[in-house]
């Protein structure tokens, strides 16, 4: 009885350190892109960037993510969670150091490339080894909810600790500050235990390229203009049903296998998400910008205005795992969905961020929103596979996620940039808080539980 009581409190202390490296890994890479939203101005006025050149300085990021996120996935199945948790560390890390070192836009988009390459092995690989060390369904979701309650303690600490690194230190504080994080996690990783499903399945070079050239030709299409515009929308879309074709091929070799999406559940979970984040990125993207370039708020100020929403997010998230056994997936996730549209909406109906007390009522709304449905979202995207499935699931759900994002920056920043002031940010803004009215939709629609 004494071996086994042992037995028990050794594996409840193992899993606590696994959770506090997995958290870790996340909250690096949440507080690297709220702080990253923030430090565009500084980084537009110091290298004499254009708007284009700042939407690249995050989408550079979010694209890359997005393009190595199902291969990442792929990886942490063939060759081991924790190893590719551990490579996407580094890599990250060194993609702060290149961006915080950086003489030159160039430089530094190039430096959000390589950390969007560690985020994009990192973040599938940690939430493949929850599913795979919590067997338990309802511990799991507690687990996962904390996990997703890191994205909201970076919501907190980043912007708020990030404008003042901008206001004391410039913007290149803000890449460097990742660093000891991101070392941290590779130190600690170690002590994860490993786990790996190849089952005889591979790499799916062509379906890796084809999905690059689709989404990056798509994304240039939505931030660029003219005959540029039109032909990377034409090569983008011709890309695009070129990596399905090649995936119905590759039947279960594909990089992202046609079965999984048998599963209801889950085309709903990856779809919630892309219309959560198509809204929220293009929130956080526009309208610290436009704080400061209106001269509403400085730098530091910012930060702390963009507070509400965080604050809403880590107070809540950790309690979505218990709300969704108690009320259901479903439920949780379709009010989520309409708090995120309510309170992107009411920004809309600012001018330009403009009374700040309306704009905070927004922001709330939406934070509250959001942990009603992040960690939900998540639970039932990888309940909804086999095991073995887990690190792909992720890997869908969070490359859905960043396809959101993509183009919610790209798309709200270039209506935005066509229309100018006021009305262009009030219009961007009505599009975000429709695309989460759709994800209403689509999570009552999807989810049956």
């Amino acid at each position: 009885m004494a071996a086994t009581t042992a037995g028990a409190s050794t594996e409840i202390r193992n899993r606590r350190v696994a959770l506090v490296v997995l958290c870790l890994g996340v909250l690096m890479i949440q507080a690297d892109t709220s702080v990253v939203n923030l430090a565009v101005h500084a980084i537009g006025v110091a290298l004499h960037a254009p708007l284009a050149t700042l939407q690249w300085t995050v989408d550079g990021y979010n694209l890359t993510y997005t393009l190595f996120l199902m291969s990442g996935g792929t990886l942490a199945d063939l060759y081991g969670r924790r190893q590719m948790l551990r490579l996407g560390a580094g890599l990250f890390t060194l993609g702060a150091a290149v961006s915080g070192l950086a003489p030159d836009a160039a430089m530094l988009v190039s430096g959000r490339v390589v950390a969007g390459l560690g985020a994009a092995l990192l973040v599938p690989s940690s939430l493949a080894l929850i599913r795979v060390i919590w067997t338990d369904s309802r511990e799991r979701a507690h687990a996962i909810g904390i996990w997703a309650g890191m994205n909201g303690a970076a919501f907190v600490f980043g912007p708020t600790l990030g404008g003042l690194l901008i206001a004391v230190s410039g913007w290149r504080s803000v890449f460097l500050l990742i660093i000891p994080i991101g070392l941290a996690v590779w130190i600690l990783a170690p002590r994860i235990p490993e786990s790996a499903d190849p089952l005889g399945r591979r790499l799916d070079l062509p379906g890796q390229l084809l999905a690059g050239l689709g989404l990056g030709g798509l994304a240039l299409a939505a931030i660029g203009h003219g005959e540029l515009a039109v032909v990377s929308a034409i090569v983008g879309g011709i890309c695009v049903g070129g990596f399905v074709w090649v995936e119905h091929r590759a039947g279960d070799g594909a990089m992202m296998p046609l079965m999984v999406f048998r599963h209801r559940a889950l085309i709903g979970a990856i779809t919630v998400a892309a219309a959560m984040t198509f809204g929220m990125y293009g929130v956080l993207f526009l309208l610290p910008l436009m704080w400061l370039r209106f001269h509403v708020l400085d730098v530091a100020q910012a930060g702390a205005a963009l507070m509400p929403m965080s604050i809403a997010f880590v107070a809540l998230s950790h309690r979505s795992g218990a709300w969704s056994h108690r009320v259901g997936a479903r439920a949780m996730m379709a009010s989520g969905m309409a708090l995120i549209g309510v309170g992107i909406t009411i920004l809309a109906l600012t001018d330009a961020g403009r009374p700040l007390a309306l704009a905070e009522l927004g922001l709330l709304l939406t934070g509250i929103g959001m942990a009603l449905n992040t960690g939900p979202l998540l639970a039932v995207a990888v309940a909804a596979v086999e095991p073995s499935r887990a690190g792909t699931a992720s890997a869908l759900v969070n490359t859905a996620r960043m396809v959101g994002a993509t183009f919610g920056v790209a798309v709200l920043g270039a209506v935005y940039a066509k229309v100018g002031n006021s009305a262009g940010f009030a219009l961007a803004m009505c599009l975000g808080g429709l695309a989460a009215f759709l994800g209403v939709v689509l999570a009552v629609k999807s989810i049956h539980v």
